[in-house]
């Protein structure tokens, strides 16, 4: 008899970094909604790292990575900003575990007016597109 058990790695049932892409906005409208998002979950990019234009002429995508368990720059977790002024709309594409998807997006529902507008499921994640306004 064998009283030893292999050892699993532990798998997280809730992973909880969400990836954000932003697009059809101002780097300033970039910069509104990654602030806003930092005050209330650590992220990958520094707090006085400003969006800027990549090209003139050219569309451009900010990207970010946002760990919903981890507290962000206001301190508590899940601490919510302010409602935010836009100068425009903003398509945010928020990608990641399920739980973690929703809390993020539940977050930018406390600062901007929130639309979904589309979403893509699959057993372990999920992808939604998301079109936010000033409240």
């Amino acid at each position: 008899m064998n009283s030893t058990q292999a050892s699993e790695p532990a798998v997280h049932a809730h992973e909880p970094e969400v990836t954000v892409e932003l697009s059809e906005c101002s780097a300033q409208d970039a910069h509104t909604v990654f602030s806003a998002l930092r005050a209330s979950f650590a992220c990958d990019r520094r707090p006085n790292e400003v969006p800027h234009e990549a090209h003139a002429t050219r569309p451009t995508v900010w990207n970010a990575t946002f760990d919903v368990c981890e507290p962000g720059s206001a301190g508590k977790l899940g601490a919510v900003a302010e409602p935010a002024r836009l100068t425009g709309h903003v398509i945010a594409n928020i990608q990641g575990g399920y739980h973690a998807v929703d809390r993020l997006r539940d977050t930018l529902a406390a600062v901007f007016a929130v639309e979904v507008v589309g979403k893509v499921s699959g057993d372990q994640e999920t992808e939604n597109q998301l079109r936010l306004t000033t409240k």
